[in-house]
C-alpha cells in the first residue's frame, strides 16, 4: 500500500491513498482524515485503506484523481517522535578517522542515535530555506520507517511488526555547527534543522524480497543539481537493521503509534557507488588528498533523493529541494 499527505492549507492535510504507479491518488477522509488518524488506529484502518487500494489499481475508483508529488506535504508532517540513528557504521568510522579519532568498539553493537526536532518536517518538493551558507549546508541520505505503538522493551524478533510504513528522508545537516554543539555534551540541537520525508509512504510488503532482515536491498539515488552524486546499496553495510534500531529506541520508554527512526546516511565500505552525504564525500578526499575540495551546498543548489524497484519503477516519489537564503528575523 502507498499513502501520502495532500496539502489542504492544515498543518496536518489530507491522507489520500496512492496507487502502485503513482499516478493517481484517492481521497479517504472517511476512513482517516490525516494520516497520524490512520496509525492512532492502525488495526482498524489498515484493512480498509488497503482495500482501497486494491480498487484503486484495478480502476475501480471513479473518485480518483492525477496524484501530484508537487502538492504533497511530508506523509507526517509533524510526528509524535523522530529518532534517527546512525546504522552504517562505516559512515561514522570514516568521519571519525578523517579527523584522527579513533571510533569506540562499543558502535559496533551499541547503536547511536539522537532524538531529532519533529514539529515542523520539510515537504518534499519544498525549499530549504537557510541563513547562511557558512554553516556548512549538507544533505543526508536515508530510509526511515514508522511504527505503531510499541511497548517499552521490545525485543529485536517483536520489533517486526511494529514497522508499518518505510519512507526516504532528507536529513538536513549544518556540518559548521556541529562540532560548536556537540561539544557542549548535550547532543545536536541547531546544528539539525527541518528533516524532509518522500511524497509516499509504502508498507513494507510494496518491497516484495528487496524487504528482508529489516532492511530494504535497493540502492539509494542522491542527485545533486541533476548529476547522479550517489547510489549506495540500504541492505549492504548496515550494521543495525530498523528491529534492532526499534528495540533501542523502546529500551526505556514505550514508542507512540506515529513514530519516524533513521537509518542514518546510507554508506557502503565498497566507495564506487559514491555517498549519500557532503561530508562523507570530504571526508575521503581528506584522506586521500589531506584536503577537502567538495563544497557544502550553496544557495541555488538542489538535492533529489529517490527510489526504484527492480524495474526501474519509482517506489516512493522523489525528494527535490532546492536551498535558498532566508530567515534571520528578529522581534
Amino acid at each position: 500500500m502507498k499513502l501520502a499527505t495532500l496539502n489542504n492549507g492544515k498543518r496536518d492535510g489530507a491522507l489520500v491513498v496512492v496507487s502502485r504507479d503513482l499516478r493517481h491518488g484517492v481521497r479517504v477522509a472517511d476512513i482517516a482524515p490525516t494520516l497520524q488518524a490512520a496509525l492512532d488506529e492502525w488495526a482498524v484502518t489498515e484493512p480498509r485503506l488497503a482495500a482501497v487500494y486494491r480498487a484503486l489499481n484495478d480502476g475501480e475508483c471513479p473518485e480518483a484523481f492525477p496524484f501530484d508529488e508537487t502538492a504533497c506535504l511530508s506523509p507526517l508532517p509533524r510526528a509524535y517522535q523522530w529518532a534517527d540513528g546512525s546504522a552504517y557504521v562505516n559512515h561514522v568510522e570514516l568521519v571519525r578517522k578523517a579527523r584522527g579519532a579513533e571510533m569506540p568498539s562499543s558502535f559496533w553493537h551499541d547503536p547511536l542515535m539522537y532524538q531529532g526536532g519533529s514539529d515542523s518536517f520539510l515537504a518534499p518538493r519544498g525549499p530549504i530555506v537557510m541563513e547562511s551558507e557558512a554553516w556548512g549546508i549538507d544533505f543526508e541520505s536515508e530510509i526511515a520507517i514508522i511504527t505503531d505503538d510499541v511497548p517499552m522493551g521490545v525485543n529485536r524478533e517483536a520489533a517486526a511488526s511494529h514497522v508499518k510504513l518505510l519512507m526516504l528522508v532528507n536529513d538536513v545537516s549544518l556540518r559548521n555547527l556541529i562540532p560548536a554543539e556537540l561539544a557542549k555534551g548535550f547532543g545536536f540541537f541547531q546544528s539539525k534543522p527541518s528533516s524532509a520525508f518522500s511524497p509516499v509512504a509504502i508498507t513494507p510488503d510494496e518491497l516484495g524480497e528487496d524487504w528482508r532482515e529489516g532492511k530494504v536491498h535497493l540502492p539509494l539515488e542522491t542527485y545533486l543539481n541533476g548529476a547522479l552524486f550517489g547510489a549506495p546499496d540500504a541492505g549492504v553495510d548496515m550494521t543495525f537493521n530498523f528491529y534492532e534500531l526499534i528495540a533501542h529506541a523502546a529500551r526505556t520508554r514505550p514508542l507512540g503509534a506515529g513514530c519516524i527512526i533513521g537509518s542514518g546516511t546510507v554508506s557502503n565500505y565498497d566507495r564506487s557507488a559514491g555517498s549519500s552525504c557532503l561530508a562523507e564525500q570530504r571526508m575521503l578526499e581528506i584522506l586521500d588528498c589531506d584536503q577537502a575540495t567538495t563544497p557544502y551546498l550553496k544557495f541555488g543548489d538542489r538535492v533529489a533523493i529517490t527510489m526504484q524497484d527492480r524495474h526501474g519503477k519509482s517506489l516512493f516519489g522523489t525528494i527535490s529541494q532546492q536551498v535558498v537564503q532566508g530567515g534571520g528575523q528578529t522581534g
